[in-house]
């Protein structure tokens, strides 16, 4: 019952519909268990007084009614059924995203893209056809299996029991092979996981692997990962393979016993031709039935192996959660302290931060700079909970970061990282995604801000030109100011870029630096950057190393302590000379 939990209430919600559904299925089974009886009044009937071609006639019109009411009741249970299937999918779907959505940047770190798109695939399909086949097939068996004895027993008790004599091979063919079935599929999926990994790692990289002329050596790894799937799917198929025709022969069997006893029976009038033929009829409609139970237990192993893959996931309980916020902050200004923090990723992992504070006012830019690794990026990712600082270390507006609600928090906070993602669509789209129904105006404003505007009118369809996935046709510094004019677009009360203009030049990154400050006077800006010298009218200037705050001040301050910002400093002017000359 825990594998099937999440779809339970799912489930109950629809149980009129299933529940009409089946009752309709009850109605095409009795009509079709009613049928053979017909067929066997009427054989019955043949060279008797009372038998006419009218009487035939009769017989042969109602067969013909009775099936096309069957054909259209099977119809309507599809809708209701299926539909019901279908409807749980979508909920399931949603609730996965919903899921996904909530978990930490962390879970995202351990877990493949190609195993969460098999998940998204191939297991929500396997339980969708659990729920639309699954139910229907367990009825249809029951109903038919029960029906068909109840009327061959009334035929001859003695043909039906050696009829029924070679069936329990079934329960020992479904028990050994239905586990073999439960462990392949999952193998299976496995392997998708992993060639859907494969095949999305490949795409997204493939200008790296043309670059390092890989094509043939990415093409053997594909092969390798496509061979893996093809071999365990052919396992399993091996493995369903068995199913049918093991029912088929035992069916045969059965038959070929009915057809010995029964037409001897017949012979000595101990039943009758009609019933002789009635009962070949009900043996015959038990090859659906025993199709079905090998339709079934595949159906329920699929589904089984994919919900308890699917659970995994739903198990995963998000580490950045709403647990004692305080609902009454529903806006930031700005101002923010970090206290005492001290932070390791991990208990086996070296400090990141050692006790550093560290406080800003609202309204003021900070910078902070540092050598590569010395834990900037680690700090924001603090502040906007990316992950969990310790409690009591980091505040916004005197507010405990733990008290303000993670919607307020990302809603009042804008990061833009180093790495860009845009969408697959216009650039106009890209930039006001945050806020939809934006001007043109407004757009263009931001675009200026960010010296990118003139750039975009260049494109011959200006801002709706479509970039490519990723925004594979811009470059890296117009990607990077794309994505700042969208985060200004919003206007947040703390803006925090990130290395946000490391693909762009010296002079243009001064420009639109210089602008930053001058449009968000009354609003909160974070910048880290490699060159210092964009950094020179930040109100405060932040030096980690080593996980300690070193050195803090202005620009003019920290150049007259003749520290590590003066040393950066002075190599960097360096570097920029030289690059001139």
């Amino acid at each position: 019952m825990k594998t099937f939990a999440k779809i339970t209430p799912l489930l109950k919600e629809n149980i009129p519909k299933i529940l009409f559904g089946i009752f309709l299925l009850f109605i095409i089974d009795g009509i079709q268990l009613i049928i053979p009886k017909i067929m066997q009044i009427a054989i019955d009937k043949i060279g008797t007084e009372n038998f006419t071609s009218i009487f035939l006639l009769k017989a042969g019109l109602i067969i013909v009614v009775l099936t096309a009411v069957m054909t259209y009741l099977r119809y309507f249970w599809r809708i209701f059924i299926i539909g019901v299937a279908w409807f749980i999918d979508r909920e399931i779907r949603g609730d996965f995203f919903k899921h996904l959505m909530k978990l930490s940047a962390n879970f995202f770190n351990r877990i493949k893209t190609g195993d969460l798109m098999a998940y998204a695939t191939n297991d929500l399909n396997a339980v969708r056809m659990l729920i639309a086949f699954g139910f229907v097939i367990g009825v249809d068996i029951l109903l038919l299996s029960i029906g068909n004895i109840f009327f061959m027993l009334d035929i001859s008790p003695r043909l039906t029991l050696l009829a029924i004599l070679p069936m329990p091979i079934l329960s020992v063919i479904i028990i050994v092979l239905g586990k073999k079935i439960h462990f392949g599929f999952h193998k299976v999926q496995s392997s998708f996981s992993k060639l859907s990994g494969k095949v999305q790692e490949s795409f997204s990289g493939i200008r790296v692997v043309k670059a390092f002329v890989q094509e043939e050596s990415d093409l053997e790894k594909m092969s390798e990962s496509a061979y893996e799937y093809v071999k365990e799917s052919i396992s399993l198929i091996k493995i369903q393979g068995i199913f049918h025709p093991s029912f088929i022969l035992i069916i045969g069997i059965s038959m070929l016993i009915v057809v010995v006893y029964g037409g001897e029976a017949a012979m000595f009038q101990e039943i009758s031709l009609g019933e002789f033929v009635a009962f070949f009829q009900y043996l015959g409609m038990f090859i659906w039935p025993m199709i079905a139970i090998g339709w079934l237990v595949n159906l329920y192993q699929r589904g089984t192996a994919s919900l308890k893959r699917l659970n995994k996931i739903f198990e995963v309980e998000p580490e950045i959660t709403d647990k004692d916020v305080d609902s009454s902050i529903s806006e930031l200004d700005g101002e923010f302290q970090i206290k005492n923090l001290t932070f390791r990723y991990k208990d086996d992992l070296p400090l990141v931060f050692d006790d550093i504070t560290l406080s800003h006012e609202k309204g003021k830019t900070l910078a902070i700079v540092g050598r590569t690794g010395s834990g900037k990026s680690t700090l924001i990712d603090l502040v906007t909970r990316v992950y969990n600082p310790p409690q009591n270390s980091i505040y916004i507006d005197n507010h405990e970061l733990f008290e303000i609600p993670l919607k307020v928090l990302h809603s009042n906070i804008i990061l833009v990282p180093q790495e860009i993602f845009l969408f697959s669509d216009s650039i106009a789209e890209n930039i006001k995604i945050g806020k939809p129904n934006v001007t043109k105006l407004e757009i263009e404003r931001v675009t200026k801000l960010t010296r990118i505007h003139r750039e975009i009118l260049e494109f011959e369809n200006g801002f709706e030109t479509m970039i490519g996935e990723r925004g594979v046709t811009l470059s890296g510094g117009q990607k990077q100011r794309i994505a700042i004019a969208r985060a200004l677009l919003i206007d947040p009360k703390i803006l925090i870029l990130d290395d946000a203009l490391s693909a762009v030049d010296t002079k243009t990154e001064k420009g639109i630096l210089q602008n930053l400050i001058e449009s968000r006077k009354n609003r909160t800006t974070v910048i880290i950057a490699h060159r210092i010298s964009s950094l020179q009218h930040a109100n405060q200037i932040v030096v980690l190393d080593h996980g300690k705050i070193i050195e803090k001040g202005n620009h003019a301050e920290l150049l007259k302590k003749n520290g590590i910002y003066h040393d950066l400093f002075e190599k960097q002017q360096i570097e920029e000379r030289l690059e001139e000359a």
